[in-house]
C-alpha cells in the first residue's frame, strides 16, 4: 500500500486521485467454534474500508455509519460521474465521504448466505444487523433463529431470541427483516422447495 501511495506522489498523482483500501473478511480462528468467514458473526462481519480523497475526505477522520461492499460501485460511478443505474442494491457514500450523512441513510443491513451444501458447509442463513441487534435465521434444513443483543453481549455469546425481554425488539427486528427482504426481492421459499420429502 505504502508503495502504491509513494507511487502516485512521485508521479504528482496524489492530489486527484482517490484511494479506497478495503479487504475480504478473515477466517475464524476458533470463535463461536467455527473456521470458515461466512457466518454472520461480528468476526467476519466487519471489513477494514480507509479512504483518501484529497480535499474532500478529512484526513484522519471516522465514520461509523453503516456502510456495504453493496455501496462500492455506485460510489466509484457517482466519483466518475456517472449516473448509478436504478437497479443497483447499493448507494453511493460520496455524501458520508465529503462529511455529512444524508438523514435517510440506512439504519440497518441484509445478509444472506446460501452455498450450502457445498465447500465451505456454512449452513444457509439470513438475518439483520443493526447499531445494537442482530437477528440471525438458520434455515433449508434446519428452522433456528439467532438474536444477540451488541452493546451488552459484543461477542455474541449469548442468544436471547427466546428471552421474554426482548419480545417488542424481536418483533420490531422481524418486521425490518421482512422489509429489507421485499426491498431486495429475496426470499428463502425457492431453497426451501428443496428440503427433502418426508
Amino acid at each position: 500500500m505504502g508503495e502504491i501511495l509513494e507511487f502516485l506522489k512521485e508521479n504528482g498523482l496524489d492530489k486527484n486521485t482517490v484511494v479506497i483500501y478495503a479487504s475480504d473478511q478473515g477466517f475464524y480462528l476458533g470463535e463461536h467454534g467455527w473456521f470458515d468467514k461466512r457466518w454472520m458473526f461480528e468476526q467476519s462481519y466487519r471489513t477494514p474500508l480507509i479512504v483518501e480523497w484529497p480535499g474532500v475526505t478529512r484526513p484522519g477522520s471516522v465514520n461509523n455509519d453503516m456502510v456495504s461492499n453493496l455501496d462500492l460501485a455506485e460510489t466509484f460511478l457517482d466519483i466518475a460521474g456517472v449516473n448509478v443505474p436504478e437497479d443497483m442494491q447499493g448507494r453511493s457514500m460520496v455524501d458520508i465521504l465529503k462529511g455529512n450523512t444524508p438523514a435517510d441513510w440506512r439504519k440497518e443491513h441484509y445478509y444472506h448466505y446460501y452455498e450450502y451444501p457445498g465447500s465451505h458447509m456454512v449452513k444457509r442463513h439470513y438475518g439483520i444487523s443493526t447499531e445494537r441487534y442482530k437477528l440471525i435465521h438458520y434455515y433449508y434444513d434446519i428452522d433456528e433463529w439467532e438474536l444477540y443483543d451488541l452493546q451488552s453481549d459484543p461477542l455474541e455469546m449469548k442468544n436471547v431470541y427466546k428471552d421474554p425481554a426482548y419480545a417488542t425488539v424481536k418483533a420490531d427486528l422481524h418486521k425490518r427483516l421482512e422489509n429489507l427482504m421485499v426491498k431486495y426481492k429475496d426470499s428463502d421459499a425457492l431453497a426451501k422447495s428443496f428440503l427433502p420429502k418426508k
